[in-house]
């Protein structure tokens, strides 16, 4: 994990805040299961809707978070790019 952190010029104890969110955020995406299972009993259709909106909701919050880390890499080598 430190090898990975210094490789992106962050802090370890960063990463492994990251690594804990991104670890609540997907429970929290677990716990809506049940719900979406009893509706896909009633109705097929809907079911299927809400296993793809987990999905994308899955997804969105992982592009947000690789969206980040590119902001702060680029926020940390920028200094060296920038004319003085």
């Amino acid at each position: 994990m430190s090898q990975v952190a210094k490789s992106f010029g962050i802090s370890q104890s960063c990463l492994s805040r990251w690594l804990r969110m991104a670890d609540r955020e997907d429970g929290l995406a677990g716990a809506g299961g049940p719900p979406a299972s009893a509706g896909a009993t009633t109705a097929g259709g809907a079911g299927d809707l809400e296993a793809e909106n987990r999905e994308l909701r899955k997804r969105t919050k992982q592009l947000e978070q690789e969206n980040e880390i590119l902001r702060r890499a680029t926020a940390y080598f920028a200094p060296d790019v920038l004319p003085k």
